[in-house]
């Protein structure tokens, strides 16, 4: 998921990608845990992709606030 991919999403639509990137990481974690996982590089991918996630919810959650002031 590109970083626009995550700018362009409404805030509904960024809860559940993020809780779905959760899941997944979780799921790896898992595999990576019990010698499942082949690709050792999606842990990485899925952590940036959470990561941006969250950035852009704090970056909303800043302007809301900037606007209510």
């Amino acid at each position: 998921m590109a970083d626009s991919a995550v700018v362009d999403q409404s805030d509904a639509e960024l809860v559940e990608s993020l809780a779905e990137g959760k899941r997944e990481l979780f799921n790896l974690r898992f595999q990576l845990a019990t010698g499942q996982l082949e690709n050792t590089a999606r842990i990485a991918e899925v952590k940036r992709q959470v990561a941006r996630i969250r950035t852009e919810q704090r970056s909303r959650e800043l302007a809301a606030s900037k606007g209510e002031s």
